[in-house]
Order: structure tokens, then C-alpha cells, then sequence
């Protein structure tokens, strides 16, 4: 007979998340995390941080610049309110660029469309990368050579001569900017993705998931996916910071969605040749994707050391 006391204590051992046969045959470990808690605890780690805490108000200040600006602009973006190229102008704070409009309304509307441009392209990288990185690393056979061999053959291509040869060819819509932006972005999502997925779906918890039957898309979504958000968390921080830095190359280069449209980028390319005569026009909008670009890069580093367990507690 079995000591009624070492079956409490046997019983108190197993976790009340573990699975375990009806019939008291096996345990199986259920999945080793839970979700919820573990991205709450990641996000408390690296706000402890001071690198976090600091990218994240220059993230703060250059996003609602950026969305609630254009309330807030004396000026119309295409108004013309004086001399070109001048500093010092009556009732203007950073005086007219090289068409004689305002640079301080338009450095409020430019950054809107910049913005949302980049995290749209983000989020569309995302979760495409994400599907074939899960997949890929869930079937380790045909399917997975298939879809990694087709994300070197995109390795192998320059971003920016791929958008370049786009905008080229398609034009200079906004939608075709954030597809490609988007479509460059996907190879190192999913390579990532899918070496993170690769040790979580060997793990006991996903053997069980499919021994009582769930199908493949809940295994991914719910057993799976939930075990590699940390990585996806900084990989998403970088690649909108990828992002930004893409479609800020082709504003600069002439190859913006529109023609004279506040943004950003392009204010840099249009008054870059009167620097000497009126700085504001190029130092505004290019202190502004700097900022943003470093803001970002400081939450990712941030959630980087976080979930490799580095600099907990410290700020």
C-alpha cells in the first residue's frame, strides 16, 4: 500500500497547469511559461532601464508631434507666407524654406506620414515573417528547405535597390513604398522567427497539444508563438527602425509618395542646397529622424537585455 501521505505530496508536486493521463499513466510538462505574465514581466525589466525609459520619451514626443502637429500649425504645408530661403522672418519661428513656406508647419505635417508609413510596412513584415519563421520551424522537412531557401534568395538582394527599382517601375505611390519597405523586412523576421521557434517546438507542451488533437494553426498560435515574443518584441523595435531609415533614404532621394508634400525626409533633399543661408529647413526635419531612430533603437536594446536576462534591476 502506498503511504496516503506521499500521494499528497506527489500530488501537491505537480503543478496545476501539468496535464496528465486520466488514468494517472504519465505527466507531461505543460508549457514552461505563461504568456501574460512572462511579456509583463519582460516590459517592467526593461523599463527599468534608463536607456528604455529615455528612447521611450523621445519616441513619445516625435509620435504626437508627429499625429497631433497639423492641429497645431499656424500655416497650411504648401502656404506660401514669405521670401524663400530666409531666417529671420515676422511671426515665423524657423523662418520659409526654398519656396517660401513656412518650415515650422511643415516640419508639424511631415512626420505624420513618415510614421505611419514605417509601422504599417513594420506590422506587414511582421506578420508575414512571423508565418513562415513559425512554420518553417514547426515542419523540418520539405516545407521548411522550401520557404528558407526562399528567404536567401531575398537575402541576396539590396533593400534599397529593390525599393529603388520598384518606385521606379510602379511609381511613386505610398502603398507601393510600404510593400516593398514591407517585403524587405520579412526575410529577417522569419529567419529570426524561426530560430528562436526551433527549441520551443521540440518541447513536451507542444507534444501534447497535438496528442489531444489541436490543430496546427492553435499549436503556432497558442503554444508556440507566446514562447518566442521576447525576441519578436526587439526584432519588431529593429526592424521599424529598418523601417524608417528606408523610407527616409527614399524621400531624400527624390522618390517620396507626392510632390511637394510635407515630409520629413524630403524637406532634408529640398533644402539642403540653401544649408548655409537657412539651416532650419534640413536640420528640423533630419534632428527628427535621428531622434526617432535612436528613441527606437534604445527600446529595442532595452528589451534586448531583458529577455537575455541582462541589467535586471539595474537603471
Amino acid at each position: 500500500m502506498t503511504d496516503p501521505g506521499e500521494l499528497a505530496t506527489a500530488a501537491r508536486a505537480i503543478a496545476p497547469g501539468d496535464l496528465g493521463d486520466v488514468h494517472g499513466v504519465a505527466v507531461i510538462e505543460s508549457a514552461p511559461v505563461l504568456p501574460v505574465r512572462r511579456r509583463r514581466g519582460l516590459f517592467r525589466a526593461a523599463l527599468r532601464m534608463w536607456r528604455t525609459r529615455i528612447g521611450l520619451l523621445i519616441v513619445t514626443l516625435l509620435v504626437l508631434t508627429a499625429i497631433m502637429g497639423p492641429w497645431f500649425a499656424p500655416h497650411g504645408q504648401t502656404e506660401f507666407v514669405g521670401t524663400p530661403n530666409t531666417r529671420e522672418v515676422d511671426g515665423l519661428l524657423f523662418g520659409t524654406d526654398k519656396l517660401g513656406q513656412d518650415v515650422w508647419s511643415r516640419f508639424l505635417y511631415g512626420g505624420r506620414q513618415l510614421l505611419g508609413m514605417a509601422v504599417l510596412a513594420t506590422l506587414i513584415g511582421l506578420v508575414v515573417g512571423v508565418t513562415i519563421g513559425l512554420v518553417a520551424a514547426y515542419n523540418r522537412r520539405r516545407l521548411d528547405n522550401v520557404l528558407m531557401r526562399s528567404v536567401d534568395i531575398m537575402f541576396a538582394f539590396p533593400g534599397l535597390l529593390i525599393a529603388l527599382a520598384a518606385v521606379t517601375t510602379l511609381g511613386r505611390k505610398a502603398w507601393v513604398i510600404v510593400l516593398i519597405v514591407a517585403i524587405t523586412a520579412i526575410p529577417r523576421v522569419a529567419r529570426v522567427t524561426r530560430g528562436s521557434a526551433l527549441g520551443v517546438v521540440e518541447r513536451d507542451f507542444v507534444g501534447a497539444a497535438e496528442a489531444l488533437g489541436e490543430s496546427r494553426t492553435h499549436i503556432l498560435a497558442a503554444e508556440v508563438l507566446p514562447n518566442v515574443a521576447g525576441p519578436m518584441l526587439v526584432e519588431a523595435n529593429l526592424r521599424l527602425t529598418y523601417s524608417i531609415i528606408l523610407i527616409g533614404t527614399l524621400g531624400f532621394l527624390g522618390f517620396g509618395p507626392g510632390l511637394n508634400e510635407a515630409d520629413w525626409a524630403q524637406m532634408i533633399n529640398e533644402n539642403r542646397l540653401a544649408l548655409s543661408e537657412q539651416p532650419w529647413g534640413t536640420l528640423l526635419p533630419a534632428l527628427a529622424i535621428g531622434l526617432l531612430t535612436v528613441g527606437v533603437g534604445m527600446i529595442a536594446d532595452g528589451l534586448g537585455r531583458a529577455v537575455a536576462g541582462i541589467d535586471r534591476g539595474r537603471t
